[in-house]
């Protein structure tokens, strides 16, 4: 049996049938956290149900179409991963997760379905890699865009759970946008796999504000991609007038707003050109942009440049700071 560190004293392992005990125990804790976004727990209520769910992956995994893995914390079975579908005719896997709360804030989710998707691409040859998450389950989407996960769109009204018919968000990242795993000693990620995390923040905070096409903008991305006490400061008035510092509520609401009224339609920005740079757990970015839509009716067209902030935390890169100013 492997047994993969997860940094601190959390370790991934395989969860096998005769784990049951443990398992039942951790899903019991896990019930109340767990059970309101997917039926994991609902499947295991006792050792006979619970050992019917890990004997289905041992069976699947046999077949070379699906696999579970455990996520220990000092000793103490907390959570784990999977993949949920394996098809490597297709070349297409799709990850899960689950957690319960004393596993959470240190990123173990993350650093565990790194490990998965490392597997797939470099070592069976998976193309694609997908995420389906119930619309509203905002940890797991947030997992989706650490993972540097792409929504490629919704299921309406996919899957009826508790008498309720949900909408699923279907994630996905390709091999050729995975980053080589990390090779650097003591379990530093190397400057090109950071480069590789500080670029999807980026895009995602671009691509936060988009409303083309009549989609909806997606302003919560913003909180996700900085930290909580992040900053933002607009510095659009000329070189007479001050700047304007938000915190994020101050900075999203009017935003999300004007993108969502009819006042700002057909809106999208995008980088041209950046210079980013990284020391250590800091990192600093220049970016170029330029952007488009129609403002009360008129179409216009604009640029600008903006210096972005990065801090590592322990769930991975976020924004710090982030100041603008149109061209």
């Amino acid at each position: 049996m492997f047994t993969l560190p997860l940094g601190d004293t959390a370790q991934l392992r395989p969860l096998e049938p005769w784990h049951v005990q443990e398992f039942l125990a951790h899903i019991d804790r896990a019930r109340p956290h767990v059970d309101p976004w997917i039926p994991w727990a609902t499947f295991s209520t006792d050792r006979a149900s619970a050992t019917a769910v890990l004997q289905r992956y041992a069976d699947k995994q046999a077949g070379d179409a699906a696999r579970i893995y455990g996520i220990w914390l000092d000793g103490t079975l907390v959570g784990g991963v999977m993949f949920t579908r394996f098809d490597s005719a297709s070349g297409v896997c799709e990850v899960g997760c689950w957690l319960e709360a004393a596993g959470e804030g240190r990123g173990l989710v993350t650093r565990a379905c790194r490990a998965l998707l490392d597997w797939a691409f470099a070592e069976r040859g998976m193309s694609r890699a997908e995420w389906w998450v119930w619309s509203g389950n905002t940890r797991s989407v947030e997992v989706a865009r650490r993972l540097g996960m792409t929504r490629d769109g919704v299921l309406r009204k996919h899957t009826e759970y508790r008498g309720e018919r949900r909408d699923i968000e279907v994630w996905s990242v390709l091999a050729e946008e995975w980053p080589p795993a990390a090779e650097a000693s003591a379990g530093e990620v190397p400057v090109s796999g950071v480069k590789a995390e500080l670029d999807r923040l980026t895009h995602t905070l671009f691509g936060a504000f988009t409303n083309t096409g009549g989609s909806r903008p997606d302003l919560g991305a913003v909180r996700e991609v900085f930290i909580p006490q992040g900053t933002i400061i607009a510095n659009t008035g000329g070189t007479d007038a001050e700047p304007v510092v938000y915190d994020l509520d101050s900075f999203i609401a009017p935003r999300e707003k004007m993108l969502t009224d009819g006042t700002l339609t057909e809106f999208s920005e995008w980088e041209v050109a950046e210079r980013t740079e990284v020391f250590g757990s800091i990192a600093h970015r220049f970016s170029e942009y330029r952007k488009s839509g129609v403002r009360d009716g008129e179409r216009f067209e604009g640029s600008g440049r903006k210096t972005i902030q990065f801090v590592r935390t322990p769930t991975g890169w976020r924004m710090s700071s982030m100041a603008w100013e149109d061209a």
